[in-house]
């Protein structure tokens, strides 16, 4: 129909309409050239900064220290993070506490971003931190060990005890109001790269595929190491969990282990 045809009520719609449609491809085309402005903000693999480790549920550093010298002798900076409240506060607090310290840790090195390897509770700290405090565009890789992302059995027991499950400890059981928001929608949420590395040995983490994200490079140990019997408090310190680790924090996308791999990771 020619356009002189139209009545003028119909040209107006006409007229209307085709301008929405210009409108609406002009935002499919913005969005396919800036890809939505996620792959902006991700971090390099290829980059390699600092490395903060964080201890898990009552802030012992003791393994993490064997473990921060264990990758120091790849040339790297490591850096132990102290939680506050003898690491068995809220990990909210936990959570943004971290986040000035890896703040200070960049402003000391003068890098753009950090590796983050997170022991048992500290994985959790780490998650919050990502999901809640901004601290995506600071992190190049998370790596979790032995970390209860979906809440331990032994936090539920403990918190029929009372005065045994302080806050932490609550907030480690299955079906948490922490839990289950973190755990809500995307589990790991993009900028960076997500490793958890867990032991089906663990005697904390209970069941040990607590550990599993959607979205990360899951590895149980004995994948690796199959007559690997650690437990969850030699995660830390295990020289073949210790070379796993620094497998995983080196440039370039994580890496998928398997039995192959364990006579080298071991050697």
């Amino acid at each position: 129909m020619k356009w002189s045809a139209l009545s003028p009520v119909r040209r107006r719609f006409a007229a209307v309409t085709g301008a929405v449609i210009v409108a609406a491809a002009g935002v499919v085309v913005g969005l396919a050239v800036t890809g939505g402005g996620d792959s902006d903000s991700a971090v390099s693999q290829d980059v390699l900064g600092p490395i903060v480790l964080v201890p898990g549920y009552g802030g012992s550093t003791t393994g993490l220290d064997s473990l921060a010298a264990s990758l120091r002798t790849s040339g790297r900076t490591v850096e132990v993070f102290d939680l506050p409240d003898g690491g068995t506060g809220d990990l909210r607090v936990q959570a943004r506490a971290l986040g000035v310290k890896v703040r200070a840790v960049l402003a000391a090195t003068g890098d753009q971003s950090v590796d983050l390897v997170g022991y048992s509770a500290g994985g959790v700290v780490a998650r919050v931190w990502l999901r809640d405090d901004g601290g995506v565009p600071s992190t190049r890789r998370l790596v979790m060990l032995g970390s209860p992302q979906h809440g331990t059995q032994l936090a539920a027991l403990g918190g029929l005890v009372p005065g045994a499950c302080p806050t932490a400890c609550q907030q480690l059981a299955a079906g948490s109001d922490l839990l289950d928001g973190l755990n809500a929608g995307d589990e790991t949420p993009p900028g960076l790269t997500y490793v958890s590395v867990y032991t089906t040995h663990d005697d904390v983490v209970v069941p040990p595929q607590s550990a599993e994200l959607t979205g990360a490079l899951n590895v149980a140990v004995q994948s690796v190491c199959a007559a690997s019997t650690v437990d969850h408090t030699q995660l830390p310190t295990d020289p073949d969990v210790q070379r796993i680790v620094a497998d995983e924090l080196q440039a370039g996308p994580p890496r998928r282990l398997g039995p192959s791999d364990c006579s080298r990771v071991s050697s």
